[in-house]
């Protein structure tokens, strides 16, 4: 007896529901990180100090240069090699997404920065307020508005990208499908599942990011 789709589905759904916990670990780990450390790079860009800003722009260009399969090669295997460090492959693929998500958020933040009116950091200078009071009080809170919907445009692409840790062994949401289809040769049904998890995922940020953009340019 033929097995249907939906009892195919039913059998499937435990291990491409493990396979999504994993990718979702691995994509809010990621954000985590390239947020935070976009923030860093961000506000660095603008601090004018020359030295700093010769480094941050260094790490941005080797991560804008290099595709992320290869820092994924480099990190996994490169470390335990040269530096006698084993990672994990969950986390090699979190430490890399987040480094390069990061490079992204940092423009972001430091476009986002750069159009704010010279005279509202004047202006907090002129009060007397440090540099971390400037940014965290001001420039910042003002910026909101601007890079909001660009860092979310690049959580989006995190999030899709993240698919490439099947490449080091990371058994997410894809290969989980991959190893049903290799013993169902469901294809069309698995992948048509997995196109339904990203949608889901991705759009409903997508779709926030354009509505914030839309009410914040009207306000």
């Amino acid at each position: 007896m033929a097995i249907t789709g939906f009892e195919l589905l039913w059998q499937a759904a435990p291990q491409l529901a493990a396979g999504a916990a994993r990718t979702l670990g691995i994509s809010a780990a990621a954000i985590a990180l390239a947020t935070l450390l976009g923030l860093v790079q961000g506000i660095g860009r603008t601090l004018g100090v020359r030295w700093l800003n010769g480094v941050l722009r260094a790490y941005l260009e080797l991560f804008r240069a290099i595709p992320v399969l290869v820092w994924l090669y480099l990190f996994f295997f490169g470390l335990p090699m040269f530096l006698g460090l084993s990672v994990p492959a969950f986390w090699c693929a979190v430490l890399v997404l987040g480094l390069w998500g990061a490079t992204e958020v940092g423009e972001v933040v430091r476009g986002g920065l750069h159009s704010l009116p010279r005279g509202q950091r004047d202006a907090g200078l002129a009060i007397g307020l440090g540099a971390r009071q400037l940014y965290a009080w001001i420039l910042l809170p003002q910026a909101l508005k601007r890079i909001t919907p660009g860092v979310i445009n690049v959580y989006t692409r995190l999030i899709k990208t993240s698919s490439l840790a099947v490449l080091i062994g990371v058994v997410d949401v894809t290969k989980a499908g991959q190893q049903i289809i290799e013993r169902t040769y469901a294809s069309v049904l698995i992948y048509g599942c997995l196109f339904v998890f990203f949608f889901l995922v991705c759009y409903p940020l997508s779709s926030a990011s354009r509505r914030l953009e839309r009410r914040w340019n009207h306000s």
